[in-house]
């Protein structure tokens, strides 16, 4: 039996206007929906990873000051003035707020200079700054070479602990007496002030204290 052609091509139809209308729509609502998921897990894994450098950078600040303070050793230097400063100093204010001579200052290349270090820690344009000089006992031409720690910092705070264990906020303190100002600080407490975290404290022992 032979089918009419009009009827034919009547069964043989694809889709009309309004179905194909509607199966784009449909289409691009999940494509909206998958994107918008995607775009959130993308975003949420940025923030992530954000993080965990911004808290890497955060230990890794604590590491190298808990290392310095930790190796302090008992050698005062003269600055570019010729004034001598102590092994270990600190002030709440000024370009450093921390002032060591440490030891374990490594060496790689064999240069013929002393293990000992002086460094220095301060707080400039919202950073954490760790300075070096090359020689202990500086020389007028002598300037610190400095290293960004932390960004995001609002303040550091540091309190020493004197041998009769005193708390003080900067060292030498002559309100401990000359005999406590000579020795060592028994530990230095770090407070770190941060726009992200807030307030973190660590306390250090100084060795040989």
């Amino acid at each position: 039996m032979m089918i009419p052609l009009r009827a034919r091509f009547k069964k043989s139809a694809g889709f009309t206007l309004l179905e194909l209308m509607v199966a784009l729509a449909i289409f691009g609502l999940l494509a909206a929906m998958a994107y918008g998921g995607l775009n959130t897990v993308l975003k949420q894994g940025q923030v992530t990873d954000a993080h965990a450098a911004r808290l890497a950078k955060l230990q890794m600040s604590f590491l190298w000051l808990g290392r310095d303070i930790e190796q302090t050793v008992n050698r005062p230097v003269r600055d570019e003035y010729g004034t001598m400063l102590l092994a270990l100093q600190g002030s709440e204010f000024g370009r450093y707020q921390l002032e060591l001579t440490r030891n374990g200052w490594s060496n790689p290349a064999n240069r013929l200079r002393s293990s000992l270090q002086r460094v220095a820690w301060g707080v400039k344009d919202g950073k954490l700054i760790r300075a070096y000089w090359n020689v202990l006992d500086r020389a007028q031409d002598s300037q610190p070479l400095e290293s960004e720690m932390l960004d995001g910092v609002t303040k550091l705070e540091l309190r020493f602990q004197s041998p009769n264990r005193q708390w003080s906020n900067s060292w030498p303190n002559a309100a401990l007496g000359s005999a406590a100002n000579q020795a060592q600080p028994r530990a230095v407490e770090v407070t770190l002030e941060t726009e992200a975290e807030g307030r973190i404290t660590r306390l250090f022992r100084v060795p040989g204290a």
